[in-house]
């Protein structure tokens, strides 16, 4: 097994809560009260999670849940998809799972994303769509509204589409490379 250098950051420039998430300083979390971070989740610099959009009428918060194990990358936005039903423009929750990894720069109004997910660099994940476990969506993936990832699927291109199969082995691999970044993103002392 090669050995993987600590990721410093400056102490500084992020909060740990309780429960080991690590939340960057420059990160813009709109809405706090909606978001819940499942634990050792990490929401990287000039990420933007919008838990402040609502559905019509007051105290109609959308939740944003993000699972454990989770790593929300520089740039990423995560915004709850929305709908004009009868009239009535609304957003709806968005569910993310533990062990997901979205790259850099990727936007998200995806409905539901498993476990075991690792969305890559630039990607548009459109309104309500679905990545099931142990999925991969490859750098520079637009997946259209409404799609649906399988389990064990990598999707690329734009319209993303099937590439390939993945390994049966996609969600201890998922896993075990998640539990190492966390453990490598190291605060570095003052």
């Amino acid at each position: 097994m090669s050995f993987a250098p600590p990721i410093y950051y400056p102490k500084a420039d992020y909060i740990e809560t309780d429960t080991g998430n690590k939340v960057s300083r420059r990160a813009t979390i709109a809405g706090p009260q909606n978001i819940i971070l499942g634990g050792k989740t990490i929401i990287s610099s000039q990420a933007i999670i919008r838990g402040d959009l609502r559905r019509t009428g007051p105290g109609h918060a959308v939740v944003i849940s993000i699972g454990r194990y989770c790593l929300i990358s520089e740039g990423c936005i995560l915004r709850p998809p929305y709908k004009t039903y009868r009239g009535n423009f609304n957003y709806y929750p968005m569910k993310i799972g533990d062990y997901v990894h979205i790259g850099a720069n990727s936007v998200v109004e995806a409905a539901i994303i498993g476990n075991y997910v690792k969305i890559g660099k630039n990607c548009m994940i459109g309104k309500f769509a679905t990545i099931k476990d142990c999925a991969e969506i490859a750098d520079n993936t637009v997946l259209p509204p409404n799609t649906v990832v399988p389990a064990l699927a990598l999707f690329s291109g734009s319209p993303g589409n099937f590439e390939d199969n993945l390994p049966e082995s996609t969600q201890e691999l998922f896993e075990s490379q998640a539990k190492s970044y966390y453990t490598r993103f190291q605060p570095l002392e003052p």
